[in-house]
């Protein structure tokens, strides 16, 4: 036995953050909108080729479910919060940074540049359900800042998402798919069971 078969890691970094996340959402899939960002190739960037198996396995998990893709070029950040504003869920697969100066403009990397966490924290959202980073280091703090919730899975929260899931690590390339649809396929399992 080990802590994890008795206890799930969670925080909420604000209390509208925490309200939110028990309000009711739909259990039918059909119902539920997911936009992938999948940035496989950015220049300057190690290439993520993973990305894009990660989001034709989620789309796979979850056929009847409206699905938008932004892959590479389509990426940008413009089109990026756009889109969000019309998906409950939302996966981002691609490089992140934590900026530890200015945790501010820590970013997930994108074709047209970063979006950081300043920008998104600009944004409301008002359908958001899920976010899934599957980029490194999304929830990532510096000991030397007192305030924890400076990171991008904190930024996501406030933005209006009920629930992120985030990494405080690098995540391989080559294990992000593996990952992403044992999640998902758990998250749809208990969905259908309401």
């Amino acid at each position: 036995s080990c802590v994890y078969d008795f206890v799930v890691s969670s925080y909420a970094p604000s209390l509208s953050a925490l309200l939110r996340s028990h309000q009711q959402t739909s259990v039918d899939i059909s119902q539920m909108s997911l936009l992938a960002i999948a940035q496989s190739e950015l220049p300057g960037l190690a290439r993520l080729p993973g990305t894009r198996e990660e989001c034709k396995r989620i789309r796979a998990l979850a056929p009847q479910a409206k699905h938008t893709l932004l892959e590479n070029e389509q990426g940008t950040a413009e089109r990026t919060l756009a889109a969000m504003r019309h998906h409950s869920w939302v996966h981002l697969a691609c490089h992140g940074k934590q900026d530890m100066i200015d945790p501010t403009q820590s970013a997930f990397a994108l074709f047209d540049g970063p979006l950081s966490l300043s920008t998104l924290m600009d944004t409301v959202l008002e359908n958001a359900e899920l976010a899934f980073l599957s980029a490194c280091q999304t929830a990532v703090g510096d000991e030397k800042i007192p305030e924890e919730s400076m990171h991008l899975a904190a930024g996501m929260l406030a933005v209006g998402f009920k629930g992120v899931v985030a990494t405080m690590w690098s995540i391989g390339d080559q294990d992000a798919p593996i990952l992403v649809e044992a999640y998902y396929k758990r998250l749809l399992e208990l969905r259908r069971a309401g």
